[in-house]
């Protein structure tokens, strides 16, 4: 059965703050709004009342008795409203997980892994990706992945892998190179390029100064703003990409992509798991999925059996 009458919902609650103030000023800058609007908000509420809730004497208000036992109903079930909306966002900030991490690390790392964590029964993952570590600013999130370099401030860090980039390929695509070791050879055909505006990624032309080749121009580069999309191109036999270890361990174990070259770089640089250290707080659920991620890194940690690996500062 509709519930009925009902008066205009905000004004019930511009009501309830003049009445519980007695002003209408200070109830205007409880709602950050005008005193115009609250005064137009109460006339609204009396008029489809067809009684007058305060009496206006100079400068002061005081409430009606009618306004008087209206407010007591109203800040009753106002009161009720609310403390049944916190049981519902107590219940979701203790059952759900909201990580924000990159395309990449999300698709690549993350949700291959998350099915074993999604057994965990009464707890939500809310996964937010964004490719631009500085919108942490923006988003809410309880934990965040990034390949940081360096890491942003304001925040707890725990490194979970180093960095180690070298160069991939499809099968086919290495038939074409004729089992060459030669770099200009091995890189002179096509390279694909992860746009520049990824800036804290490892470029081409940073990898061959790192490990010490000359730079190599490409007779075609591919430029491709998304990282798991570059992968693909290389999937598919289009060229040649850099890798990360630890994104990429299950592409090659399977053969999916192979190594043209043996040479790695190893920087001073980390994929992270960060933290804000104004959290407060910290639900169970997210001290569980925080576990169970370091777990999933430590299972990951071995020998890359990766040869020629070069090291640098970041």
């Amino acid at each position: 059965m509709k519930i009925k009458p009902l008066p205009p919902m905000n004004s019930l609650i511009v009501f309830e703050a003049a009445a519980r103030h007695l002003s209408f000023t200070q109830a205007a800058n409880e709602l950050n709004v005008t005193q115009g609007a609250i005064s137009r908000q109460i006339r609204q509420l009396e008029e489809y009342l067809g009684k007058e809730l305060f009496v206006r004497a100079n400068r002061h208000i005081f409430l009606t008795s009618t306004g008087l036992q209206y407010y007591q109903t109203i800040y009753g079930a106002l009161l009720d409203v609310s403390q049944a909306t916190a049981e519902i966002k107590k219940w979701k900030g203790e059952h759900q997980v909201t990580v924000a991490t990159t395309s990449a690390m999300a698709a690549l790392w993350l949700l291959p892994k998350i099915a074993d964590f999604q057994q965990t029964e009464g707890i939500d993952l809310r996964i937010l990706t964004t490719e631009n570590i500085l919108d942490l600013d923006k988003i809410d999130c309880d934990i965040a992945l990034f390949y940081c370099n360096p890491p942003p401030s304001g925040m707890k860090v725990t490194p979970l892998f180093s960095e180690e980039v070298f160069p991939v390929c499809s099968p086919n695509y290495l038939k074409q190179l004729n089992g060459s070791q030669d770099p200009q050879e091995i890189f002179g055909k096509t390279l694909l390029y992860l746009d520049e505006s990824q800036q804290d990624w490892m470029t081409w032309p940073k990898w061959f100064e790192s490990v010490g080749y000359p730079l190599i121009k490409p007779r075609n580069k591919v430029n491709i703003n998304n990282y798991p999309l570059l992968l693909q191109a290389a999937i598919n036999g289009q060229g040649i990409a850099l890798a990360w270890s630890s994104l990429l361990n299950d592409y090659l174990e399977t053969g999916v992509l192979v190594r043209p070259i043996d040479t790695v770089l190893k920087t001073q640089a980390n994929f992270c798991m960060l933290e804000s250290i104004d959290r407060g707080v910290i639900s169970s659920s997210v001290k569980r999925f925080r576990s169970w991620l370091l777990e999933q890194v430590s299972n990951d940690i071995g020998p890359t059996g990766l040869s020629n690996v070069v090291s640098v500062e970041s």
